[in-house]
């Protein structure tokens, strides 16, 4: 099975969350097939459905002082952080019932776990806690949302993060854990072009999936003009 393929660069992000929901409505109704975007955000704090208040550690002023964008959405999870040097995976996969999540997530880490392997990062799975980890820091975070069906949201990895702005939340509401990224552990900077690259490959591998690329404009201009006929 094809898997679409569009690499998005810088993308406001809720220009993001839009473009998710007209290719859930699209994939929903088989007018597209599986389809992955790569995406780098702005300074921007998201909060799932079961985050608290007290996980917000800037005021709004501190948040307005330093650019960063702040956002209730759909998915699961709590509070986590993106922004440049972090790479944002939004799988649009029709993964059926409920039944499926806990497969889906468990490609999905593999995905994070083998593009960290590419890297000669040893990453694992925590058993109780979604993402993908280094001790008790966390590399990649994972929230999902799934709409009749179809999957939206997906997965943050940081490459080479500004980890300071983690110090404005409590990442996911954990308390006891800390975050880093592939460039903190490796002690390098690291291409974001690579990690791309990587990702795809493990993606279309874990999914069994052929990848075939589509440029930004056109997947834009797909998502935009296409009428869902239900």
């Amino acid at each position: 099975m094809d898997c679409l393929f569009a690499d998005i660069n810088r993308y406001d992000y809720a220009k993001a969350l839009e473009l998710q929901a007209r290719l859930v409505e699209l994939r929903r109704v088989e007018r597209i097939p599986d389809t992955l975007l790569l995406v780098e955000h702005g300074h921007t704090y998201t909060v799932g459905r079961r985050a608290n208040a007290w996980q917000l550690l800037w005021t709004k002023t501190d948040l307005q002082r330093r650019g960063i964008e702040f956002f209730r959405v759909d998915r699961g999870g709590e509070i986590t952080y993106h922004g440049p040097g972090q790479l944002v995976g939004y799988p649009i996969v029709k993964i059926g019932g409920i039944s499926g999540i806990r497969g889906y997530l468990n490609r999905l880490e593999e995905v994070l776990i083998r593009t960290a392997a590419d890297f000669g990062v040893s990453a694992e799975r925590s058993p109780a806690l979604p993402g993908v980890w280094l001790g008790s820091e966390k590399l990649a975070a994972i929230g999902l949302r799934v709409t009749q069906g179809v999957t939206k949201h997906g997965f943050a990895l940081n490459v080479s993060t500004d980890l300071s702005y983690f110090d404005g939340i409590i990442p996911c509401g954990l308390t006891d854990r800390g975050t880093t990224s592939l460039s903190r552990i490796l002690g390098t900077p690291i291409a974001m072009s690579d990690v791309k690259a990587s990702i795809v490959k493990n993606f279309g591998a874990v999914f069994n999936a052929g990848i075939a690329t589509v440029e930004r404009d056109e997947l834009l201009k797909m998502a935009a003009i296409e009428r869902v006929v239900v």
